[in-house]
């Protein structure tokens, strides 16, 4: 049987691509930001709203991290119009959502080494792009692709292929960082490299049992990936 720690060996192995990486497509939400305060306290008051009174069931909600917001209220057997509410509180609250330590600086060295950076997220465009905007890390990525803009959200891999498409590169040129399965299953699907982030992971065991190509314990791990393109 093989440990964590031993599948961690394996899924490292990999500190020289034979292919250089052109581009980088990460999730939003638990790998560039930190917004599970802010997003604890949007459910809580969407909740609140609009089923009433009790514990608001945020930790299930957070394991289902990745997907549109509408299909999890789907699973979690919650009613749809929490969307408007959570999102209204999502827009109000965040400025208060925080930038994950060593993100900026590899974000930024990546654009230098030539890497097109893009995101994939399962929030909805407008509201990724609004928070980026809000945060002043917009600039770094080409595009910015949300659930609502595709035709399948994850865990089916149209928004990794949406990415490719857009930033022109072939999946082989390609990495998907996530900190959830379901960003994991997206990026096999369209067979790009599966990079698992462990620094804002809700269950570490969870995503390496995902079966990830590359595991990370930090942001800045990524660079080893992804070496400086020619001319760069």
């Amino acid at each position: 049987m093989t440990t964590a720690s031993e599948h961690h060996a394996e899924t490292n192995a990999e500190q020289h691509p034979t292919v250089p990486r052109q581009a980088v497509v990460f999730d939003l939400d638990g790998v560039v930001v930190d917004s599970f305060g802010v997003m604890g306290e949007a459910f809580s008051l969407a909740y609140a709203e609009i089923v009433g009174d009790g514990p608001a069931p945020f930790e299930e909600y957070r394991r289902h991290q990745g997907r549109y917001f509408p299909d999890i209220m789907r699973i979690m057997g919650l009613p749809l119009e929490m969307e408007e509410p959570f999102v209204r509180e999502s827009y109000r609250l965040a400025d208060r959502v925080k930038v994950y330590d060593g993100v900026v600086d590899l974000l930024r060295t990546l654009n230098e080494r030539g890497l097109r950076l893009a995101i994939a997220t399962g929030k909805s465009g407008d509201r990724a792009r609004s928070l980026l905007d809000v945060l002043g890390l917009l600039p770094y990525f080409t595009h910015v692709i949300g659930s609502d803009e595709v035709p399948r959200p994850k865990p089916a891999p149209d928004i990794v292929l949406r990415a490719l498409e857009l930033l022109d590169v072939p999946a082989d040129r390609a990495v998907m960082v996530g900190d959830a399965p379901t960003d994991l299953a997206s990026a096999h699907g369209a067979e790009v490299t599966a990079v698992a982030a462990l620094w804002g992971c809700h269950d570490g065991a969870e995503l390496i049992a995902a079966g990830p190509d590359v595991v990370l314990h930090r942001p800045a791990d990524l660079l080893a990936h992804c070496p400086a393109l020619p001319g760069h």
